[in-house]
């Protein structure tokens, strides 16, 4: 954990203010939620992503492309896959990896040009990779990745999937 060096009271309804500057930095805005979590002594605030609740959807997105398309598809939220097609089953709850976070924090696309992999925990995915992160209410939550084994022009679809998703979850 990093000191702040900021403390402040509680209220007497048991409120306390977080500082501008710390809702800045973690892109907290008015109205959002935060989970709460204990840890020891501390109490932890993190913010809560909508993604969870949505893995039905993105279950349902994946099956239907997965009879379109010959390809791996991946939805994941911004520590995990949380839903995939069928081959991809067994991806489910993987730890993303770091160049999937950053592109996450980045709310870039990527497009590969040529042949690579990607690791998922003790999975590896070769082949080119399409993804564009899922961006809703300004809070980039999470990736779609499609995976195939020979170049392909996926840039539209995983856009469309991406966008689909953080509609859903604007409108929850």
């Amino acid at each position: 954990m990093k000191a702040t060096g900021v403390t402040r009271k509680i209220d007497e309804l048991g409120r306390i203010v977080i500082p501008k500057e710390i809702r800045r930095n973690l892109s907290i805005r008015d109205g959002e939620n935060l989970e709460i979590f204990i840890d020891n002594e501390a109490i932890c605030l993190k913010k809560h992503y909508q993604m969870h609740n949505f893995t039905d959807i993105g279950n349902k997105l994946c099956h239907i492309l997965d009879s379109l398309i010959e390809a791996n598809i991946l939805i994941t939220d911004r520590e995990t896959i949380i839903s995939a097609n069928e081959k991809c089953l067994p991806l489910i709850g993987k730890e993303i990896n770091e160049k999937i976070i950053n592109l996450i924090d980045e709310r870039e696309s990527f497009f590969d040009q040529v042949s690579s992999s990607l690791t998922f925990d003790d999975v590896t995915l070769t082949g080119y990779f399409y993804m564009a992160p899922i961006i809703s209410s300004m809070d980039s939550l999470g990736m779609v990745i499609i995976n195939t084994p020979k170049p392909a022009d996926y840039k539209l679809i995983v856009k469309l999937l991406a966008r689909i998703l953080a509609e859903k979850v604007d409108i929850c």
